[in-house]
This record gives C-alpha cells, sequence and structure tokens, in this order.
C-alpha cells in the first residue's frame, strides 16, 4: 500500500515515513500541494493521502480539491495532519472529502489506527 504524506515540514514527513515503512507501507512524500500534484502526475501510485492543511504553494484544503476532480484519486482516503482543531477547518474538511483528522503531533499508533480503519478490507 502507498501512502502520499503531503506536508512543508521536512521532520514531520520523516516521521511519517518512518512510523509507516516499519508497518509495511510504502511512502511517498511531498512538501506541499503543488509538488505532491506534480510527483502523482510522473507516478500516479497512491492508495491513501496524509495531508498538512497550511501550506505555503498550495494548502491541503486547495491540494483535496484536485485530487478529488482526478478519476486516479478521487475515491482515495485523505487523512489531514495538522495543527488545525477548529471546527469550522473540520467542517471544511468533511464537505471536501476529507475522511479523517489528527492532530500534530501525533502518536504512532494513532496514525496506524486511523490508516487501517479506510484500508482494512
Amino acid at each position: 500500500m502507498t501512502v502520499v504524506c503531503v506536508d512543508d515540514s521536512a521532520t514531520i514527513r520523516m516521521l511519517v515515513k518512518k512510523s509507516l515503512e516499519k508497518n509495511g507501507f510504502l511512502v511517498r512524500d511531498a512538501q506541499d500541494g503543488q509538488d505532491a500534484l506534480n510527483k502523482l502526475n510522473e507516478d500516479p501510485d497512491a492508495d491513501l493521502f496524509i495531508v498538512d492543511v497550511n501550506m505555503p504553494n498550495m494548502d491541503g484544503f486547495s491540494f483535496v480539491r484536485e485530487i478529488k476532480k482526478d478519476d486516479r484519486f478521487s475515491s482515495k482516503p485523505v487523512i489531514f495532519l495538522t495543527t488545525e482543531a477548529g471546527a469550522d477547518k473540520k467542517q471544511a474538511g468533511k464537505e471536501l472529502g476529507v475522511n479523517g483528522w489528527m492532530v500534530k503531533p501525533f502518536e504512532e499508533q494513532s496514525l496506524l489506527k486511523i490508516i487501517n480503519m479506510f484500508t482494512s478490507s
């Protein structure tokens, strides 16, 4: 299973990658939404997205809008991993089709649990 982690923090990308790879996931990363779209155009392998909300160039909401328009990704689960915890932001994410919301900092077991909710058959 391929997880795409989109976050402007290199530390968060590294922590997500380290946590997931040791549990059998392939992790690809991008530093913002535009970087992720560019990488997905080159290699569209993605089963689930972990996305930050606040990023330069293209924020998480804009990125999700773009992937939801693309038939290759429109049904793939999206989890926001962010410092944002406001009900208004969560509602906006839900309306866009975001499947889960985690607030940073994250615990590895919590991340795995939410991913498994969307990947187990």
